[in-house]
């Protein structure tokens, strides 16, 4: 059953097993306001287990590009076009929310994108490899993110 995020009423709902479930709500939510801000967008999840597409295609692309496999479970995944972009989000049970951005016009910009809701340590399969940034966010507290480029088609 998919949810449409609420950004000015944040709920855990479908998050409830995470031990960050708040913070990571906050981060799911945050990224809700910024799509209805920038493209009139509401952004819909579905619980992982019915968005299998979507969470091997994020997966498959951590696989190929950085040889990297992320142990936590996925609990919910969306995948939506705006202004020419694919946009493929994956949130985890550890906190953790990947997504893949990919501009379909040839020679665009194209990235995995990581963010780790507040409270939730480094994930081990990431901390050697990535340096996070930080940023406030009233809805999510402190995020701290990082991104690599995408080489390959998808």
């Amino acid at each position: 059953m998919s949810y449409v995020v609420d950004f000015v009423n944040v709920s855990t709902v479908g998050l409830e097993s995470s031990p960050v479930a708040e913070a990571l709500a906050g981060l799911r939510a945050n990224e809700a306001r910024y799509f209805k801000n920038k493209y009139d967008h509401v952004f819909t999840v579905e619980p992982a287990s019915e968005a299998n597409d979507v969470v091997d295609h994020v997966h498959r692309v951590l696989r190929e590009e950085r040889d990297l496999v992320i142990a936590s479970p996925a609990l919910e995944a969306t995948e939506f076009e705006v202004d020419g972009i694919r946009w493929s989000y994956v949130f985890y049970e550890s906190g953790l929310s990947i997504n893949v951005m990919y501009t379909l016009e040839e020679g665009g910009k194209r990235a995995v994108g990581f963010k780790l809701s507040d409270g939730m340590e480094v994930p081990e399969e990431l901390a050697e490899r990535f340096k996070f940034a930080r940023q406030k966010s009233k809805l999510a507290g402190t995020i701290r993110g990082t991104y690599f480029v995408v080489k390959g088609e998808y």
